[in-house]
């Protein structure tokens, strides 16, 4: 759940206000939103993710990095997207990643619409990023946009299974989401439909 606060500001002094402030907060549009917890579905699904990656990108130019690390959206918007995957040797007192490659979200219930909607739309202009990755905190699933020779599909590529393999030409790297999901508890998977399995309109590349 995002909970939007009366105060307006770009994306420097959003930085300069965010830095060591306790709780997590978004720009968005100039306007700071206060970002809440999420689960533990969503928590081991990050984890699996940042797993996976590290031990592909070891060796590499490449690090992934966990929400720590900010996303600039032009003069007005700031995200802070779960995982970010960006070159290994930025300078360290960056608060904002200046070319990430790689951006994934994991779904919670209340960011359904924003992940694979506003956010998707934002990411996707960035020049730098060659892969946005929405992934459900509920099941081995995965939204993957990835940039072409023409820039990006209208809509993303969907993978619902654990066979399913997430490939980055880029990076010359593969991420099977049986992987991702290996430490997942697939027993208290419910038979209902999952809260965030259906995707909003996808947004044009």
């Amino acid at each position: 759940m995002n909970v939007q606060i009366s105060r307006g500001m770009d994306s420097p002094a959003f930085l300069a206000w965010a830095e060591g402030r306790e709780g997590r907060y978004e720009l968005a549009n100039g306007r700071v939103v206060m970002m809440t917890g999420g689960s533990v579905g969503h928590a081991l699904v990050v984890r699996g993710l940042f797993k996976t990656l590290d031990a592909r990108l070891a060796g590499t130019d490449w690090i992934a990095l966990t929400s720590d690390l900010a996303v600039r959206i032009g003069r007005n918007t700031v995200r802070y997207p779960d995982l970010v995957v960006h070159a290994k040797h930025g300078k360290i007192r960056d608060l904002a990643a200046t070319n990430p490659i790689l951006i994934a979200e994991v779904l919670s219930p209340s960011s359904v619409t924003i992940d694979l909607g506003d956010k998707a739309a934002e990411y996707l202009r960035l020049e730098s990023v060659s892969a946005y990755l929405v992934l459900s905190q509920d099941q081995p699933k995965a939204w993957v946009w990835l940039r072409g020779t023409e820039g990006f599909p209208a809509g993303p590529e969907v993978m619902n299974s654990e066979e399913a393999v997430i490939r980055i030409p880029l990076l010359s790297i593969e991420l099977p989401l049986g992987e991702i999901y290996r430490e997942f508890p697939t027993s208290e998977i419910s038979a209902d439909e999952p809260q965030n399995g259906g995707p909003a309109a996808p947004p044009s590349a």
